[in-house]
């Protein structure tokens, strides 16, 4: 699955210069021109990298970034602004941010800047190095893939296992069924967004106190599946 960019970015000429570059370098862009978009389009799906304006129409780069960090969505965000005051650099950095660009720059370097925040978004969501998933009552080893459950002790299916550590390397972001299924099928064509469905329904049974009320593994609508521990 190529890494997703959200880019915020209300100047039409840099907000297509940066696009095109991106995926030229093969990155998912999504290109939103204001802060109230940029908020609604984190809320509904997964990103690696938000390209965020500090100057925007409405509710501003900097709001943007405090709503964000406010709901604990981790997303690295890279700040980019034409304003060249120290104090508005520090004011982001406080705010949450992981790295800021000042306009203009170059077209390598924000690609570098880019590649090093993805990377590390990635490692960030990295699965513990004994492979050993717990939450609530429940435990999975995803190498064996043995699991305490409401049925007691088993062995979980290949794929029950890999959605479940799909979802909780996505750290209580949501994840489309569509990424689901390229993750965990590949290139099998036949299945479809339902069978995500079938399986998350099994996985509920298998590891939520009330599986019609689930807590660990949430229905984001019109979305897809976010993990809580």
């Amino acid at each position: 699955m190529n890494a997703r960019v959200l880019l915020v970015e209300d100047e039409e000429l840099v907000g297509t210069m940066v696009r095109m570059n991106l995926e030229s370098a093969g990155y998912q862009v999504t290109w939103t021109r204001d802060g109230e978009q940029a908020v609604a389009a984190i809320g509904r799906q997964p990103f690696d990298l938000l390209l965020l304006d500090i100057s925007l129409p409405g509710q501003d780069g900097l709001d943007v970034l405090a709503e964000i960090r406010r709901r604990e969505i981790l997303t690295p965000v890279m700040m980019l602004t034409a304003r060249s005051e120290v104090s508005t650099k520090v004011e982001a950095l406080r705010a949450g941010a992981d790295d800021y660009l000042p306009k203009p720059f170059d077209v390598a370097e924000m690609l570098a800047r880019v590649e090093a925040l993805v990377r590390r978004s990635r490692a960030d969501r990295q699965l513990p190095a004994d492979h050993l998933i717990r939450f609530g009552n429940y435990s999975i080893n995803l190498e064996t893939r043995e699991a305490i459950t409401n049925e007691g002790e088993i062995v979980l299916g290949e794929k029950e296992a890999a959605i479940l550590a799909l979802l909780v390397k996505a750290q209580g972001r949501p994840l489309l069924r569509s990424d689901i299924l390229e993750e965990v099928w590949g290139m099998d064509v036949s299945p479809t967004e339902r069978t995500v469905d079938n399986f998350i329904l099994r996985l509920r049974k298998l590891f939520e106190p009330d599986a019609d009320n689930p807590c660990h593994i949430i229905t984001v609508r019109g979305t897809g599946y976010r993990f809580e521990p």
